[in-house]
């Protein structure tokens, strides 16, 4: 019996893959459990149209976060805070802060994916790394000003 596996199954293959397993294993155990499904030709074309419409979508995004990551490059962020006596921030910009700026621009990023290595407590000039997702990362230049 060919069946077509729904889920990775350990010794037997991966996720899609067309399988020969004896008939009552196909039956009683990888379609009953939901693991597997039979190989029919229609089954077989549905599979493939889902997997094709699945990647058109992940292409759609990738695209979408890759014109995403363009505009963050362009932007050069401007943070104006309080500043001490000694040249220091009142407190920390946060992952935030820069997300909120962000939203200014029409750039709407979770926080989540803005990674700061080190928390940003003086003025100058910092480059925060963004995660999009994908394996996509944009730079984007802070300018953190005095008030």
């Amino acid at each position: 019996m060919k069946v077509l596996l729904l889920q990775d199954v350990r010794g037997l293959g991966k996720k899609g893959e067309i399988c020969e397993v004896k008939d009552g294993y196909g039956k009683n155990f990888l379609i009953a459990k939901g693991m597997a499904s039979a190989a029919t030709n229609e089954v077989i074309n549905k599979y493939k149209a889902m997997q094709k419409k699945i990647a058109e979508e992940n292409a759609e995004q990738r695209s979408l976060m890759e014109m995403t990551a363009k505009k963050i490059e362009e932007i050069t962020l401007k943070i104006v805070q309080k500043v001490g006596a000694n040249g220091s921030l009142y407190g920390a910009i946060t992952k935030e802060d820069i997300a909120n700026a962000l939203s200014e621009y029409r750039v709407e990023i979770d926080k989540k994916s803005i990674e700061l290595k080190s928390p940003i407590k003086s003025t100058g000039i910092y480059e925060v790394e963004v995660k999009l997702g994908h394996g996509i990362n944009a730079k984007l230049k802070v300018d953190v000003e005095a008030k």
